[in-house]
């Protein structure tokens, strides 16, 4: 096909002064092969500027590219994410099953509990106040221990307000402040800031009740059995 010359010179002149083959096509309002312009322009010198703007385009593109593909990650996750929910949303319906919810709570403190050789009575410490929440509905299900029961402590950094966080755990576990213990912060980070701002310490939870914690150690050894 035979372009007009008109096009062709067109086409050089703003290649000469540094033009892209898309600003190019842009500028004249036409759409044709790259390899075409670069035809027509193998000739025309470019300006000695010409690379650092390709360079600053290609980083350019990148960063574009990096974002959505960071979006479109993130949109696979949420989808994922949200077909595990529905998945596994008929667990929902096994928590009315009081030997279930004991079962959960047994495992729970199997991981994060203190075990009976270390400590007389129930205590258990974590970070994650999800895990706190479900352990004190757990015990609450399972044994009827309300929150008014339980005894709190919180191990912190030097760095960290003790009132600001024994506030927060207490709006967490609904645990009231009297019930806190006092406690010192961990000697060790003396001097050394706490890198995660969201971290709140941990908050351990002690409760009497050394049947209780005998039944859940005992718990997880009967399902091993069982499996």
């Amino acid at each position: 096909m035979r372009h007009p010359p008109e096009l062709i010179n067109s086409a050089q002149e703003l290649r000469a002064e540094g033009n892209t083959y898309s600003e190019i096509m842009r500028e004249l309002k036409v759409k044709l092969p790259k390899s075409t312009i670069s035809k027509w322009c193998r000739r025309v010198s470019l300006p000695e500027w010409y690379k650092d703007k390709i360079d600053e385009l290609n980083s350019r593109n990148l960063s574009k590219a990096l974002r959505m593909a960071q979006a479109s990650n993130r949109m696979k996750r949420e989808r994922f994410l949200r077909d595990l929910i529905l998945n596994n949303n008929h667990l929902v319906g096994k928590l009315q099953d009081r030997d279930v919810l004991k079962m959960i709570l047994s495992v729970l403190y199997l991981g994060e509990g203190a075990k009976w050789k270390s400590h007389r009575g129930l205590m258990l410490g974590s970070s994650d106040p999800g895990i706190i929440k479900l352990y004190i509905k757990l015990l609450s299900l399972c044994y009827g221990v309300k929150s008014g029961r339980l005894k709190c402590r919180i191990s912190y950094r030097a760095d960290q307000d003790i009132h600001g966080l024994e506030s927060y755990w207490s709006r967490v576990s609904k645990i009231p402040l009297r019930n806190f213990y006092k406690t010192k912060p961990d000697p060790r980070t003396v001097g050394k800031p706490t890198k995660r701002k969201e971290y709140k310490g941990v908050c351990v939870i002690t409760c009497g009740g050394t049947h209780i914690q005998l039944e859940l150690e005992a718990i997880p050894k009967l399902l091993l059995k069982g499996l």
